[in-house]
């Protein structure tokens, strides 16, 4: 089997010397190409090449942003039966995608957990999302959710790390602005009345997703990789709306019912219309501002060694 590990020297909880243990690891089980990702985008350069030379396996070691670039790269050309097999090994903050995956928060013990994967011939098929061009794997925002994402890139940028507690408190300050100036969205599902004045719309892959450290975050338990996409859009930001809403998404059932949330948890497809543009989150990456976007769920889109 010939393999591509596509390691990001900057990830957050990865080190050199866990990168060669890893590799090593992969080394003994497939033929490996090791490369390190130099810049943005880079990620998405080596799978699409991954995928034109015939490679069997990408394996990604970092975040979800390298993970959501690797997945786009290697469906550049749309899903296929030619399309590598993708691995995971986590090494961000939140590697929200891994988890959902199942795979071990620990990269050795992921690495160890793939190899057995490949040993028993194990994989499984996901669905996968699209905002416009853009795949995703977990989730995608437009309002305050994506704006929080936005601060958090601008403080690592000026070399914050992004742990849990930078999360909430930046999700505080952003709720304080959204909501003495909140966007007005429109969200339309095909053979459905609009909604109008939407103040953020949250659209999921899977559930449960988090950036809370272990703490799960379920705003969609109904949504899975084998389901359409999970709608989650608030009409209100009001403190005690808001309140409700925490207190029910990270509980072990997760989100039910709330008259001010409008919830759906398999939808084929929608579209998020603004008249000022918003800012757009991509499986916590941040895209910049957008003011039309369109959602689909694309079943069995790639398939993933688990």
């Amino acid at each position: 089997m010939r393999a591509l590990l596509v390691a990001n020297p900057s990830a957050t909880t990865t080190t050199a010397a866990g990168r060669d243990v890893i590799a090593h690891a992969l080394a003994s089980e497939v033929k490996l190409e090791v490369v390190a990702t130099r810049y943005r985008g880079h990620a998405a350069e080596l799978a699409a090449r991954a995928a034109s030379e015939g490679v069997d396996l990408v394996v990604v070691l970092g975040g979800d942003g390298t993970v959501n670039e690797a997945l786009n790269g290697l469906l550049v050309d749309g899903p296929s039966e030619r399309v590598p097999a993708l691995g995971v090994v986590p090494g961000g903050s939140a590697n929200v995608f891994a988890r959902a995956l199942g795979a071990p928060r620990d990269p050795l013990e992921a690495t160890h957990q793939l190899l057995e994967a490949l040993a028993a011939g194990r994989s499984r098929t996901v669905g996968l999302g699209r905002a416009d061009e853009r795949w995703f794997s977990f989730n995608a925002g437009l309002g305050w959710d994506a704006d929080v994402i936005a601060a958090m890139e601008h403080a690592r940028d000026r070399g914050r790390e992004a742990t849990p507690t930078r999360y909430v408190a930046t999700s505080i300050r952003r709720w304080t602005t959204a909501r003495a100036r909140p966007p007005s969205l429109r969200v339309e599902i095909p053979g459905r009345e609009p909604v109008e004045d939407v103040k953020l719309a949250l659209v999921s892959n899977t559930d449960p997703w988090t950036y809370l450290g272990g703490r799960a975050v379920r705003t969609n338990p109904g949504c899975s990789f084998a389901s359409g996409l999970g709608l989650f859009a608030l009409r209100r930001l009001g403190l005690p709306t808001i309140g409700r809403i925490v207190s029910q998404i990270l509980s072990e059932d997760g989100f039910s019912e709330l008259g001010s949330v409008l919830r759906d948890d398999d939808v084929p497809a929608l579209r998020v219309v603004s008249e000022e543009p918003v800012n757009l989150q991509v499986d916590g990456d941040h895209l910049g501002r957008r003011s039309d976007v369109e959602f689909l769920a694309v079943p069995e889109a790639l398939r993933v060694v688990v």
